[in-house]
């Protein structure tokens, strides 16, 4: 993640390294979906935002569930 006048690095905590984007693979329900998320290039820690877990990934976590 490049650092901007308005948006800080996130830094992951366990390892003090700045998080970059990434593809990863989310899983719900037996399905994956790719998603580039911020993440830890040491760990593999991924960040996920309290807007992204309850809007889209909610939208879609509900739709699967109706099927």
């Amino acid at each position: 993640m490049t650092e901007t006048p308005t948006t800080p690095a996130m830094i992951c905590l366990a390892c003090d390294v700045a998080l970059e984007p990434g593809k990863i693979e989310a899983a719900y329900l037996g399905q994956t979906f790719p998603v580039d998320l911020p993440r830890c290039p040491k760990c593999g820690f991924v960040y996920v935002s309290e807007e992204l877990a309850a809007g889209r990934m909610l939208k879609v976590e509900q739709a699967l569930e109706d099927k």
